[in-house]
């Protein structure tokens, strides 16, 4: 995905010293932050000038007291045309210099209220985010009980007519067929529709249905964390299924570990009101409450006792 200075814009509340039309159209290409403090002493041996450019306290106060007469010229080299945009954090004031060089450069110039500190955590995750990499996996994403679910399983086995039921249950559709994954962290995986897909659920025999009109706002939801997948799959006569939730596995996407639940599928099993056991049972295990191990430490207390 790409980031503009626009798109930046509209996500985080600036004031917008100066801008053109071009300067808001330029792409932020990394999440990396330059603070540039060396730079403005005159080091620009490892500067990187396509990064966006933060003025916090320190970088400030030794522009406006130390640098004196040479500031233009400094802001020059600083401020180049391959800088997407500069922000000065804390509301400090911006000296007519860097207006100019913001001018002369065709650079968007930002102010912002926020500390240093806490806007460069602000820019980096919201970068971070929607510049990391996507893959695109088949399956339905749902929030559940405020877990995020990614429903998996062969074409026509139902993902979707249980996905319509649980949002019928009040839990909340984020994607259907397909879910564009991507890291949001090294250990943390979140999921999203495709644009062109989102709110939509597809239905055999019926065709495609929106479901924010039909259900509401309370129905859907943008973007949620995968943190459980759930396979669906053909009940066999014989086939071997975890009959005490020890066989948990996790698999692997986007390079991130998530855990998996199979869960076989046959008529006359209610599979919604399964997935939702399934959440809350998951939930348990998090705040640390297992019933598998519990029955397991009844059973070992009953075999001693009768023996």
């Amino acid at each position: 995905m790409t980031v503009t200075v626009q798109d930046l814009i509209k996500k985080i509340k600036f004031n917008v010293i100066y801008s053109t039309e071009t300067a808001l159209q330029k792409e932020v290409a990394t999440s990396d932050i330059l603070r540039p403090g060396l730079e403005m002493s005159g080091y620009f041996e490892y500067f990187t000038p396509e990064r966006i450019q933060l003025f916090g306290m320190k970088e400030w106060s030794y522009m406006m007291n130390v640098v004196g007469d040479a500031r233009y010229d400094i802001l020059k080299k600083v401020m180049t045309e391959l800088t997407p945009v500069v922000i000065v954090a804390r509301n400090l004031d911006i000296p007519e210099e860097m207006i100019n060089v913001a001018r002369k450069h065709d650079i968007v110039l930002l102010q912002s209220r926020e500390t240093t500190s806490r806007l460069n955590s602000i820019l980096t995750s919201y970068l971070d985010e929607e510049l990391a990499e996507r893959v695109s996996v088949h399956g339905v994403l749902m929030d559940i009980y405020g877990v995020g679910v990614l429903i998996q399983g062969a074409s026509g086995i139902g993902k979707s007519e249980t996905a319509l039921d649980l949002v019928a249950r009040n839990h909340r559709l984020v994607a259907d067929d397909r879910v564009d994954v991507f890291q949001k962290d090294a250990f943390t995986l979140a999921g999203e529709p495709a644009p062109v897909l989102q709110n939509f659920l597809e239905l055999r025999g019926v065709g495609i249905i929106d479901v924010m009109s039909l259900y509401g706002a309370r129905a859907v939801k943008d973007q949620t964390d995968i943190d459980l997948t759930i396979y669906l799959e053909p009940y066999e006569v014989g086939g071997e299924f975890d009959r005490l939730g020890n066989g948990i596995k996790n698999i692997i996407l986007a390079d991130v570990e998530v855990p998996q639940i199979k869960i076989p599928v046959k008529t006359g099993r209610n599979v919604s009101t399964i997935i939702e056991a399934a959440v809350m049972n998951y939930r348990a295990k998090d705040m640390g409450y297992d019933a598998t191990a519990l029955f397991e430490d009844r059973l070992t207390h009953l075999i001693e006792n009768n023996s």
